[in-house]
């Protein structure tokens, strides 16, 4: 019997032990908003939060989140008021809805840990899949839901332009050209 707290309350699963959570949510629990997507770990539709973190539940047994805190869509916060849903609805990102939870939760644990990410940072977070191409309007979402906790995403440095360097065949003296950018 493996026992965790789920959106906030104790439950014990009498199932086997190598259940991934993702089934036992959906099945035992009938909490559907994560998504089975590839069960590779891959698409991320199946996202939630264990102990705080975004993990794939495809990927992990429940033996595995003994004595975790497991927050699933439903559990993130009432009303749809966590910033990262209210973001999302604002820049109006869901078209069909399916990676939509997963897309969430993955984005909830950035927004929740970090004041001011990188674009670099978001990108390495959000590595979940959506088939509609949501990505343009994505991380100017994320920027939304960071204002609203006092936060920004940091962009990345713009790279010096590289001194101009002589040609092979270049005197002492020579003026040295750079081209135009």
């Amino acid at each position: 019997m493996s026992r965790l707290i789920v959106n906030g309350q104790p439950v014990q699963y009498r199932l086997d032990p190598r259940t991934p959570l993702l089934f036992a949510l959906r099945e035992a629990s009938n909490l559907t908003g994560a998504k089975y997507g590839c069960g590779t770990g891959h698409c991320g539709a199946c996202t939630v939060h264990v102990d705080g973190a975004a993990v794939r539940s495809c990927q992990v047994a429940i033996a595995d989140c003994e004595g975790s805190q497991v927050t699933t869509i439903e559990g993130l916060a009432e009303n749809r008021a966590h910033p990262v849903q209210q973001a999302f609805l604002a820049a109006n990102l869901v078209q069909c809805g399916f990676c939509i939870p997963g897309m969430v939760m993955a984005a909830a644990a950035l927004v929740d840990r970090a004041h001011s990410p990188t674009d670099a940072e978001v990108d390495a977070a959000l590595t979940n899949i959506c088939r509609c191409g949501i990505y343009p309007r994505l991380r100017e979402a994320i920027r939304t839901a960071l204002q609203g906790r006092g936060g920004q995403v940091q962009p990345e440095p713009t790279p010096a332009p590289e001194p101009a360097r002589p040609t092979a065949d270049a005197q002492p003296g020579d003026e040295i050209v750079t081209p135009a950018e």
